[in-house]
């Protein structure tokens, strides 16, 4: 996740109520500056629910989709703001930048807008698309859901060069902050968003680095045989490991429970627990009484409104994956 050019965040959150929406425990975000719950809610009514039965339809056929659409929607945020951008093809786009090459999901974007261009002509941009399916593929894996504010329009600028900052796997918690302050959030919404990590996988070539002549005592010695087994030193990089060892495909706290055990898959992940910036906000997190989800629908309001483009800025897409 990167960014070329100062972004903002312009929320505001006054208060985090727990309400039902579509008969779904859900987040109930405070005021938001640009956006609003339920900016569609004349102009395309069934918009929220289109974009629903997409990812629905697209995770029961695959649910590695429900991961890789959380990640596609931190990607975007994170480099030029919430604006689509990631969803453009062509050479030299975002999407041809080394950490988006594993993103998957966009069939599915593709898939909601299209029916949300039959419905509603012009009206649905395809970076609230984007915000809308990041949310229900955390319910679809078991997590709470929250009101999604709405309104962002689609950028028109799209360059691999522009994600070369996106976080990565080896950064240090400093970096992370770095990073992460740099786009107005602090460095509790940065642990809270790893916990997106509870989700997914990592391909071995991402992380296989630290796997051997390591020296870290804080690493579970057991859990790192295991992860050589799974990744050996001249074996396949492209082979999946979970990042949430025993609840991968559940969206729960167990992967902060996994960090306290030294058993992070990434450097980034890893360092959180060994920290002492972050490490009592993961023992927070991973009590029995943690406000996670709670937290975590928070703080992806906040990270999802950085840098929107609102009111005649940008432009609503006919497809995601081109300008008009």
């Amino acid at each position: 996740m990167g960014f070329v050019r100062s972004l903002c965040v312009c929320i505001t959150f006054l208060s985090c109520l727990i309400s039902s929406v579509h008969g779904q425990a859900t987040a109930r975000p405070g005021p938001v500056s640009g956006t609003r719950i339920g900016f569609y809610a004349t102009t395309c009514p069934t918009a929220e629910t289109i974009v629903r039965n997409a990812v629905t339809a697209g995770f029961n056929s695959n649910p590695r989709i429900a991961p890789g659409i959380l990640r596609m929607h931190f990607h975007d945020c994170f480099v030029q703001g919430c604006d689509g951008s990631v969803l453009i093809s062509g050479s030299n786009t975002e999407r041809t930048a080394v950490p988006n090459l594993n993103l998957r999901g966009f069939e599915v974007i593709d898939n909601a807008k299209t029916q949300l261009e039959a419905a509603c002509p012009g009206v649905v941009s395809c970076a609230d698309i984007l915000a809308l399916a990041a949310r229900d593929t955390v319910v679809l894996t078991r997590g709470l859901g929250w009101a999604v504010p709405t309104g962002r329009r689609d950028g028109r600028v799209s360059l691999a060069s522009n994600a070369n900052n996106l976080p990565g796997p080896g950064d240090s918690v400093a970096v992370q902050q770095q990073k992460f302050s740099a786009l107005g959030l602090n460095t509790r919404e940065l642990v809270v968003l790893a916990g997106g990590h509870t989700i997914g996988t990592a391909g071995c070539i991402v992380f296989r680095n630290r796997l051997f002549n390591n020296t870290d005592t804080t690493v579970d010695q057991a859990f790192l045989t295991q992860l050589q087994t799974q990744c050996p030193q001249n074996g396949d990089g492209s082979v999946r490991v979970d990042l949430d060892t025993g609840s991968a495909a559940t969206f729960d706290n167990s992967y902060f429970n996994n960090l306290a055990r030294g058993r992070g898959v990434l450097q980034s992940d890893h360092v959180l627990w060994t920290d002492p910036a972050t490490r009592p906000i993961v023992q927070q997190l991973m009590s029995p009484r943690s406000t996670f989800n709670t937290e975590f629908a928070r703080a992806m309001v906040r990270m999802s409104n950085i840098g929107v483009l609102t009111g005649a800025t940008g432009e609503i897409r006919r497809v995601c994956s081109a300008v008009n």
